[in-house]
């Protein structure tokens, strides 16, 4: 009997320890997509990029509409490329809640969203993660915007 709660001793925390260096490396391809991000970097952002994926955002018109709108990460790529060099774009991730089931994993992040050091809106990235033989690459991503219910930090 002491053999066998011995063994699921070890299995439950090596399961977790995997859990956690997973949980680190999703939190890592997200913080290099936003380095290359913050820098204008687009090489950078495809290093933990899956292809062209989808992306998406939802935020209210003027008219308190919910909308949509789709597009892939190939359009966020050649806006970054071409912004003007004067603009400073800056995304504040303010947490992670990350969940990983072997080779998937999705990663919640709530953000405030910077303008040349001027806060502009907020709201939360979902992305969703491959792990591509042992790199995490980032596959889809939606995001919210709003100006609305933000606290700026």
């Amino acid at each position: 009997m002491t053999k066998k709660i011995t063994y699921l001793a070890i299995l439950m925390v090596s399961l977790t320890y995997a859990q956690n260096n997973s949980e680190i490396a999703v939190k890592e391809a997200i913080d290099t997509f936003f380095e290359g991000f913050h820098k204008g970097d687009t090489v950078l952002m495809k290093t933990v990029m899956y292809g062209k994926f989808p992306s998406q955002t939802t935020f209210k018109d003027n008219n308190g509409n919910d909308q949509i709108h789709k597009g892939n990460v190939s359009d966020l790529l050649v806006t970054l490329a071409s912004k003007k060099p004067d603009q400073k774009w800056q995304e504040k991730l303010l947490d992670y809640h990350i969940q990983v089931d072997g080779n998937l994993a999705h990663a919640w992040t709530p953000y405030e969203f910077w303008f040349n050091d001027q806060f502009s809106h907020c709201g939360v990235n979902s992305f969703q993660l491959f792990n591509d033989n042992g790199q995490w690459k980032i596959i889809y991503l939606v995001d919210s915007r709003r100006t609305e219910d933000c606290k700026p930090k």
